[in-house]
């Protein structure tokens, strides 16, 4: 595990980030959260509730706008994380951050953060934002079968490709997506020999 962390920072770190600033869209950022479980590791997402303003019932990582009391955009995952689904802070360990992406069906720039998280874990959905977590193995989003699906979209004037991955009969798409696409990159090269 102490190997993997390694590798994936390093991988992270070779990376030029790209930055997205533009003043018309809302700052916010989510934490990616991996961890190993029975011989395998498993990324976390969450399921939105249908009450919250955007993003009904989307699959998405935990995260969300950021707020003045927030020092960085790595404190606003945090903090989402801990609302969100009872993630403690000092828990997670920062491997470092992903390009920043811009969301299709609202006004938002996420700065995504990878961690790794403890496994096991008890998480405390809120139930407001977030109806459930689920749990999917790296090796089965890496399946190409999962995601042979792409579109080219325009964001703000911009041709943006569009991923679209399906798993246990639910469809991660949208900024997730390409955050996710993003991340199964790096971890393929990481793991690579």
């Amino acid at each position: 595990m102490i190997a993997m962390e390694q590798r994936l920072r390093e991988a992270i770190s070779q990376r030029q980030k790209q930055r997205i600033i533009d003043a018309n869209h809302v700052t916010s950022a989510v934490l990616v959260p991996i961890y190993y479980k029975q011989g395998q590791y498993y990324i976390l997402f969450t399921k939105r509730t249908d009450r919250v303003k955007e993003h009904k019932g989307q699959i998405s990582f935990p995260g969300g706008a950021h707020h003045k009391g927030d020092r960085t955009l790595v404190d606003t995952a945090l903090r989402e994380s801990a609302e969100e689904i009872g993630l403690a802070p000092g828990e997670v360990k920062v491997l470092g951050e992903l390009d920043d992406t811009l969301t299709e069906t609202s006004n938002y720039v996420i700065s995504p953060f990878v961690a790794l998280i403890p496994s096991p874990y008890q998480f405390k959905v809120d139930g407001w934002e977030v109806e459930e977590i689920i749990e999917a193995p790296i090796s089965a989003l890496l399946d190409k079968d999962l995601h042979q699906q792409t579109r080219v979209i325009d964001i703000d004037g911009q041709a943006v490709t569009s991923y679209f991955y399906h798993y246990q009969g639910r469809v991660i798409w949208g900024a997730t997506a390409n955050i996710l696409h993003q991340f199964l990159d790096i971890f393929a090269e990481a793991t690579k020999g």
